[in-house]
């Protein structure tokens, strides 16, 4: 099984946008991003962007610990529902699967704040690729 290093490596935009991953297994992927200046939108809010890449990149990781050898993975769908602002401090994701198919992979992210309170859901669809890993 890939190191949380090596999963980010797959992905430079993430380690771009300051992406770090905590825990990294098939049944939950858990990672973090810091509210900075540099990553908001007007009034000091931190970006809807960042926030779903966030949820892709954790997404993308558990999909990937869930293909088998010689496959890979790509985002073909995905649903964001906001429900905060993050005006400060860490945003930690947490990402499972919710269905492994043979050409798809279904996942939930939750996205919370330092307080634990509900920031954003996202539901990503994967596609399952054969012989590009």
């Amino acid at each position: 099984m890939p190191s949380s290093d090596d999963l980010l490596a797959l992905m430079p935009f993430s380690l771009e946008l300051g992406v770090r991953l905590e825990s990294a297994e098939p049944d939950e992927v858990v990672g973090t991003v810091e509210w900075s200046p540099q990553r908001c939108t007007s009034g000091g809010v931190l970006h809807g962007g960042v926030l779903m890449a966030l949820a892709d990149t954790l997404g993308a990781a558990c999909a990937f610990l869930n293909l088998a050898e010689g496959y890979s993975t790509s985002t073909i769908e995905s649903k964001t529902n906001f429900f905060r602002a993050v005006r400060s401090g860490t945003v930690r994701g947490t990402s499972r699967p919710l269905h492994r198919g043979r050409t798809t992979i279904a996942l939930s992210t939750e996205l919370r704040d330092d307080t634990d309170r509900l920031v954003a859901l996202v539901i990503q669809t994967q596609a399952v690729l054969a012989g590009r890993g």
